[in-house]
């Protein structure tokens, strides 16, 4: 069948066809069931209007969902002359309800359709992220309660600094993923709005019930201004790949600690070879790729949100097909922080400290600021004391270093973590 916009007298150069269309009907394949659901909340919304009729209505129901279930099994074909899945889905009704699939299009435009597709697919993506943001916030709320009290080296400038705990690493990750699910919400709030109605970008000369439609489709709010919501396109997706972005920098964090923690100079940490890689060439090695995958995964989502913002940046007001090319960033983007999320809390309820070696690790200059302190304690102005203590490092010795953990009692510290503050987040 022609292209919707189409006409006998129009006849586009199959070069020119290919190059515009691009993959973006193989990445419909993942927008489809969304166009779907959207197009039954529309067509609702055209039966109350009744451009359609309530048998009209049931046919274009069965229609879609026809088109829902052949996807599932696979049969349904988005073909590059489709353009889309919104091409395929109103090609399908025609073919399959003549005149009434010509009716499914009346007040809406393949913007409208595009953005609502991408809002709901979003919407559910960010939850699945959620939920693997969650469950890695439990495991480091346990990893907190469960090593609170084993030493581990404190580091500044890449040198070790002051003693802390498995406990007070992991409680940081902790803080900071609870941080990264606040910023996760917010995406999705701004996610939660229907633009669906706003057509082209100038509304219709129908009353729509954009409200309607929203509730058939669960959205929080309707996007009202029409001009606005197809703006949106590429600043709420980089603003979603932003949020991404500060999630897998912890993440980043956590992957490049744990290469070198779980290295035979550090070894801190055990590693299960289960999670490790071979070499072809060197029998012995058993590498971290995943978490070197991991580390280098960081700056694929800094590409992909930069990618969106150029793409989006200094375009005029209305509908430009540049937008188009933010699609395959955000799906990229959005799947690999679910992964990232995924493949780290399956790895670290199963990471061993090596306690015996994170104890040694605890070297007598590391408590330096801990003996200043002492004599702080005394009545000696700090200045003083850290002076003496200076002018003296070789007379340090280890105290016993759980005790003096247990003696760092500023909230927050490794002697006093306040777990009972942290509350674990709902998903969303």
């Amino acid at each position: 069948m022609t292209k919707i916009w189409q006409s006998k007298s129009t006849k586009l150069h199959p070069l020119v066809e290919k190059y515009t269309v691009g993959n973006d009907y193989e990445l419909d394949k993942r927008l489809l069931p969304y166009d779907v659901q959207a197009s039954k909340a529309h067509a609702q919304a055209l039966a109350k209007l009744k451009i359609i009729s309530k048998t009209e209505l049931a046919k274009l129901t069965r229609g879609l969902n026809e088109i829902l279930k052949l996807h599932q099994a696979g049969k349904f074909v988005i073909k590059l002359a489709d353009e889309d899945c919104h091409t395929a889905i109103e090609n399908y009704l025609i073919k399959k309800l003549g005149p009434l699939g010509k009716k499914i299009h009346t007040g809406r435009s393949r913007n409208d359709q595009v953005l609502v597709a991408t809002r709901l697919y979003t919407r559910k993506k960010l939850k699945q992220i959620s939920q693997e943001l969650v469950k890695l916030e439990k495991v480091f709320l346990n990893m907190a309660n469960k090593y609170q009290n084993l030493p581990l080296p404190g580091y500044t400038h890449t040198r070790r600094a002051m003693p802390s705990s498995v406990g007070h690493w992991s409680a940081a990750y902790l803080e900071e993923l609870i941080d990264d699910h606040k910023l996760l919400e917010s995406a999705y709030n701004l996610n939660d709005q229907n633009p669906l109605g706003a057509a082209a970008g100038y509304g219709v000369n129908f009353r729509l019930d954009r409200k309607m439609t929203s509730r058939l489709l669960k959205f929080k709010r309707t996007q009202i201004n029409s001009l606005y919501a197809v703006n949106s396109r590429g600043k709420t997706e980089s603003y979603i790949l932003a949020v991404s972005t500060q999630i897998m920098m912890t993440l980043g964090r956590l992957a490049n600690e744990m290469i070198w923690f779980t290295t035979p100079e550090f070894n801190f940490f055990h590693l299960p070879w289960e999670f490790t890689t071979g070499s072809s060439i060197m029998p012995q090695k058993r590498n971290p790729d995943v978490f070197e995958i991991l580390r280098s995964n960081v700056s694929v989502i800094v590409a992909l949100q930069t990618q969106i913002k150029d793409i989006s940046k200094n375009l005029i007001s209305g509908y430009n097909r540049d937008t188009q090319l933010t699609k395959e960033p955000l799906i990229k983007g959005l799947g690999i922080t679910r992964r990232s999320l995924e493949i780290a809390a399956l790895i670290m309820p199963k990471i061993k400290p090596n306690a015996k070696v994170l104890i040694k690790s605890l070297t007598t200059e590391m408590f330096a600021n801990h003996e200043a302190n002492k004599l702080v304690k005394k009545g000696m102005p700090f200045r003083e004391a850290y002076q003496q203590v200076k002018e003296n490092l070789d007379k340090l010795t280890v105290p016993d270093p759980v005790k003096a953990i247990k003696e760092v009692v500023s909230l927050g510290g490794p002697g006093n973590l306040g777990l009972e503050n942290y509350k674990i987040d709902k998903p969303l």
